[in-house]
């Protein structure tokens, strides 16, 4: 039986988002539309729409790169929405059957990054505010991002020797700075690495052009440089 195709108007609010991103999308090949015998309407197929759904971090990525409206089900304006939507990945994680010794873990992991962004950023995002947020319960995958300052900007204010992203996601990751604002607000960090080092799960995080990569139950620090420079930060916890 062939699948029924969905007006433009229906997928945009399925995807939560504008008719006019959708023929962005089209148009430049991000999420392309159906067309009826060369008419000029456009439809989608539900199935279409559950694959890009699906890819996480794709969607990240391009968001980090090129500012465009973020579908509503990935997009957290402010902290209240990211706290709501972290409830809501929780009970999908219950649901999945996941252990009970590991799912706080991961909620309180994703939680200090998303947190983090909002917190690094607050009142000096520089064009949208917020963070994307994403997890996918069958690949046990959580994906975060935000255009924010990055690490290096927030740290270089008090640590004004860090020069490189590198030096300043390492910083992040391993040094207890100051409790005063504004430098307190990458001390989360140092909870994350010790949660990934002592549980099933990894983190890949970049700011700038600095990767780190933390690997499942292991407490070395694998940093390197990347030849993309990502706006703010981007994360992706697997367990």
């Amino acid at each position: 039986m062939e699948e029924k195709l969905l007006t433009i108007a229906e997928a945009a609010e399925i995807l939560g988002v504008s008719l006019d991103t959708l023929r962005r999308w089209d148009k430049n090949g991000k999420l392309v539309a159906i067309r009826k015998e060369g008419g000029v309407h456009r439809y989608y197929k539900q199935s279409d729409l559950d694959l890009f759904e699906s890819d996480l971090i794709k969607i990240a990525l391009d968001w980090t790169k090129e500012e465009f409206e973020l579908p509503s089900m990935f997009y957290c304006e402010n902290s209240a929405v990211f706290q709501t939507r972290l409830v809501k990945m929780q009970n999908a994680m219950i649901g999945s059957g996941l252990s009970e010794n590991i799912l706080p873990l991961i909620i309180a992991i994703a939680g200090e990054i998303g947190n983090n962004s909002f917190d690094h950023n607050l009142g000096k995002w520089p064009d949208s505010p917020g963070i994307f947020f994403g997890f996918d319960v069958t690949k046990r995958q959580v994906v975060l991002a935000d255009r924010g300052l990055g690490i290096l900007s927030t740290l270089g204010r008090v640590r004004t020797e860090l020069k490189t992203h590198i030096d300043a996601v390492k910083v992040a990751f391993t040094e207890i700075v100051s409790g005063r604002a504004p430098e307190e607000r990458g001390n989360g960090l140092k909870f994350v690495r010790r949660v990934v080092a002592l549980n099933p799960v990894s983190l890949f995080f970049r700011s700038g052009d600095a990767e780190l990569r933390l690997k499942k139950d292991n407490n070395e620090l694998f940093i390197t440089r990347s030849q993309i420079n990502t706006r703010g930060c981007f994360a992706i916890i697997e367990y």
